[in-house]
């Protein structure tokens, strides 16, 4: 009778403690955030200590980028300009009244203050967190203005704004270049920027229809196109970034289920882009995986913490190489293009582009030295994105999750043979196939 009470008492208080956050659902709009999934402790497990750390860093948030403002933000700006539309006689988009936009053509692709500040931040959390590792000779950066000076602005975090101490190097983005440089991509003639679209856009058809069909008995005198719902929603993480709230992010204006459907047309496209859709993301993202694990093993270089910035194609394709994130991991099946299905959402996926490239998302490796009850003592290497560790599916003989170097390196050998022919996957040519710029 007792425990009957307490639960007829505690259940409502336990329904309240959630509260959907749509800009953890913003796909590539995302600010940064951890996502804690899974809930395993950030700091090394019991008995160990981190003795180097490899750093790959999406440039920090930005006003817009220009597919995004040209496609979507720019043309639904300009439709608010020119509508006759009376918004003080709707409900949730009253406030189209006298808003204003917070982005134009001469902020694309430009860091935001609050970025600067969020890649700053992230250069005191590094500082903190390997405190006990020498400053960083070096960080390393593509050449692009966004991700240079999101790099500047973790140096200066990281030093305490003694930004003399570290050399910033940028390694520019070539098409010959190849696999030796932080945009691989670039040199990889089957890459297209647009792969993925088409299937990302049969779903996109599918959940605004609802949403344009709401909006316009609301709003009769606006034509709400599937391109408006897009701009609107990105409005959300954009106008966040520049301005600190953005009332497209309140809830009245979109229910979770769509912010989960908004979130699943990008995973969609992300993922036949950058991830599982295509083997050639392994391969672009396996050289920065090989070259970070050779310098972290490399005993004749003084460095310990490598660092380096790129954007957001190259975060998501270094976890395909490592096997991260794999919706079909588990199944024994290799069908992984079915489990990303073009007409309703697969809840249960483990491929989030929320939670893979926000704003300033960061892959890492930690290698450790472990002396750990339970375990052999010795060395453990460690993947975190977001800071939250993510188990190797195939390699996790350690403490917290952890794959002992013996089996790293085997695992790692398995990956090459099957993603590590960057020329092979890229069509062929001729071009540098690793990563050289964290040699000694």
């Amino acid at each position: 009778m007792h425990l009957q009470n307490l639960l007829v008492f505690t259940a409502p208080v336990l329904a309240l403690s959630y509260r959907f956050n749509p800009l953890e659902h913003s796909a590539g709009i995302a600010p940064y955030f951890t996502p804690h999934n899974p809930p395993i402790q950030s700091s090394p497990p019991q008995g160990c200590n981190v003795t180097r750390a490899s750093y790959l860093v999406r440039h920090a948030a930005i006003y817009a980028n220009d597919f995004d403002y040209e496609t979507y933000l720019e043309p639904f700006i300009e439709k608010l300009h020119n509508t006759t539309q009376d918004w003080k006689r709707t409900e949730s988009l009253k406030f189209l009244s006298n808003w204003t936009a917070p982005v134009s053509d001469e902020h694309i692709e430009k860091l935001t203050a609050v970025g600067l500040q969020e890649a700053r931040s992230l250069g005191k959390s590094l500082h903190k967190k390997y405190a006990h590792l020498k400053t960083p000779a070096k960080v390393w950066s593509s050449t692009a203005d966004r991700t240079v000076k999101s790099a500047e602005s973790f140096i200066s975090g990281f030093t305490g704004n003694h930004t003399k101490s570290v050399n910033l190097t940028q390694i520019e983005e070539s098409k010959t270049a190849g696999a030796d440089s932080l945009t691989p991509y670039k040199g990889c003639s089957e890459y297209s920027s647009s792969y993925g679209s088409d299937q990302s856009s049969a779903f996109i058809k599918v959940y605004t229809k609802p949403i344009i069909a709401r909006l316009k008995a609301e709003a009769p005198s606006f034509n709400f196109t599937q391109d408006d719902i897009t701009g609107m929603f990105e409005l959300c993480g954009y106008e966040t970034v520049i301005r600190g709230s953005s009332p497209f992010c309140a809830p009245s204006l979109f229910t979770s289920e769509e912010w989960l459907s908004f979130e699943y047309a990008n995973d969609i496209m992300y993922f036949h882009n950058t991830g599982y859709g295509r083997d050639l993301s392994a391969s672009l993202g396996f050289p920065w995986v090989n070259a970070s694990v050779a310098a972290l093993d490399d005993k004749s270089s003084s460095q310990e913490l490598y660092v380096s910035f790129t954007h957001r194609e190259l975060p998501p394709t270094v976890l395909t190489a490592l096997g991260l994130y794999n919706n079909s991991a588990y199944t024994g099946a290799n069908h992984v293009n079915e489990t990303m299905p073009e007409d309703r959402v697969n809840y249960n996926r483990a491929w989030k582009s929320s939670e893979i490239l926000p704003f300033l998302t960061n892959v890492a490796i930690e290698k450790m030295s472990c002396k750990s009850y339970g375990y052999d003592e010795g060395e453990y290497y460690r993947i975190l994105n977001n800071a939250n560790p993510q188990p190797l599916v195939d390699c996790r003989d350690g403490p917290g999750g952890s794959c002992s170097k013996k089996q790293f390196h085997k695992f790692l050998k398995e990956r090459e043979e099957q993603f590590g022919d960057y020329n092979k996957a890229c069509g062929g040519s001729h071009l540098p196939e690793s990563l050289s710029i964290y040699e000694a």
